[in-house]
C-alpha cells in the first residue's frame, strides 16, 4: 500500500512539473506572438496597459466588466474613435497590466483609474462608460472627481446586488472559490491544455473536465466562452492568452470581493444632479432591475434611461451600436454646449 501511494505522489509531482514547463513555454511564445495593443503607464509604481485611439476632445474612457479587459471594447471603441480620442485599459492583474501591489479596495480601483486618466494627458473632462461591474467604478469615479466628468454611459449595472442577501452572497464566495482554484491550474498548465482543445476541433474534452467541478460552474464556463467568441476572431486568440495567465484568476478572485463593497457604497455615491447620465438596460433583464436602471437614470435631471432590446448581460458584445450611440448623442451635446459657449 505504501509503495503504491508513494509512487501515485511521484507520478502526481511529475504531472505537475511538466504542466508547470508547459505553462512556462506556452507563457514565453504567447508574449513573442501577442503584443500589448496599447502602451504602459506607470500609475503607483506598477504599469497599467493603455489602449488609446483616436484624437479631440472630449476624452471617451471605458471601463470593463468585472473579469475583462481593454478587449472587450473591441466593439465598441473603433467606432467612437472616428470622432473623439477614447480610452479603454486593463485593471490591475488583468490583461497586460502589472498584479496589484497589495490588497485590492474599491477605493484603489478607483486610485488606479484616476492615476491613469491623469497619467495619460488626455483631455479633461472626460465621457466615462461602464459595464456591469465597471458602472459602479465609474459611479465612484464620478463621486470622488466630478470636476473630470462630463457624462456617464452606465451599461447594463448590477443594481440588483446592492440589497445582498444570503444567496448572492454565498455565490460570490463559490465564484472567488473558484478563481483561486483557476489560478491554480493555470499555474499548472490544465487551462492552456483545455483551451488548446477547446478551440483546436476538440471541445468535449475541457467540457468533461469542467464537469467534475459541478454543472453550475460548467454552465458558467459555457456561457462565457459563448460571451467572448462574440468578440471579433482576431481578437479570439489574445484573450485566450490573457486566460493561461494564473495572474488573471488571481485578480478575477480580488475583484469578486470589491464587487461586493462596490454594490454596497453604489447608492451612497453622490454624483452633481445635472450630470448627463444614459443608463442602458439589457433586454432580457427583469421589471425590477429595469426600473432600478430607471430610477438610476432619473436620478439626474439630465438623465436618460435606453434600452438593449436584443442584448443580454454583454451589451457591448450583442449590441454595440446601442453604446456607440449613446455616446455619439453624448458628444454631439457636448459639442453644441462648446459652440454656445
Amino acid at each position: 500500500m505504501v509503495p503504491f501511494l508513494a509512487v501515485t505522489v511521484l507520478l502526481a509531482l511529475i504531472v505537475a512539473a511538466g504542466g508547470a514547463v508547459y505553462q512556462q513555454v506556452g507563457t514565453a511564445r504567447d508574449a513573442r506572438r501577442f503584443a500589448p495593443p496599447g502602451r504602459f503607464v506607470d500609475v503607483r509604481g506598477r504599469r497599467l496597459h493603455l489602449v488609446v485611439r483616436g484624437e479631440g476632445a472630449p476624452t471617451v474612457w471605458f471601463e470593463a466588466a468585472i473579469a475583462a479587459s481593454s478587449l472587450s471594447w473591441t466593439r465598441v471603441q473603433p467606432a467612437i474613435a472616428r470622432f473623439t480620442t477614447t480610452c479603454s485599459y486593463d485593471r490591475a492583474g488583468l490583461g497586460w497590466s502589472d498584479p496589484p501591489s497589495g490588497p485590492l479596495t474599491l477605493s484603489t480601483v478607483v486610485d488606479d483609474f484616476h492615476g491613469l486618466v491623469v497619467a495619460s494627458g488626455c483631455p479633461t473632462p472626460c465621457i466615462m462608460v461602464g459595464h456591469s461591474f465597471g458602472a459602479f467604478v465609474c459611479l465612484a469615479f464620478a463621486s470622488a472627481y466630478p470636476q473630470l466628468v462630463r457624462s456617464l454611459v452606465l451599461v447594463d449595472p448590477p443594481m440588483e446586488w446592492i440589497d445582498m442577501d444570503r444567496r448572492r452572497a454565498y455565490l460570490l464566495r463559490g465564484a472567488r472559490q473558484m478563481s483561486r482554484l483557476g489560478a491554480l491550474l493555470a499555474r499548472t498548465g490544465v487551462v492552456r491544455a483545455c483551451l488548446a482543445l477547446l478551440t483546436g476541433g476538440a471541445p468535449a474534452a475541457p467540457r468533461q473536465f469542467v464537469k467534475i467541478f459541478g454543472p453550475s460552474t460548467a454552465r458558467t464556463v459555457e456561457r462565457l466562452v459563448g460571451e467572448i467568441r462574440k468578440l471579433p476572431e482576431e481578437v479570439h486568440p489574445l484573450v485566450q492568452a490573457a486566460w493561461c495567465q494564473p495572474k488573471c484568476f488571481r485578480a478575477m478572485a480580488d475583484y469578486l470581493r470589491v464587487f461586493e463593497e462596490a454594490a454596497a457604497q453604489a447608492a451612497r455615491h453622490v454624483i452633481p444632479g445635472d450630470m448627463p447620465l444614459v443608463v442602458i438596460s439589457a433586454g432580457d433583464q427583469p421589471d425590477d432591475v429595469i426600473a432600478a436602471h430607471r430610477r438610476l437614470a432619473e436620478s439626474s435631471s439630465r438623465g436618460r434611461h435606453a434600452f438593449a432590446a436584443k442584448s443580454g448581460h454583454w451589451v457591448p458584445f450583442d449590441e454595440p451600436d446601442v453604446v456607440v450611440d449613446a455616446i455619439k448623442q453624448l458628444l454631439q451635446s457636448a459639442s453644441q454646449q462648446g459652440q454656445q459657449a
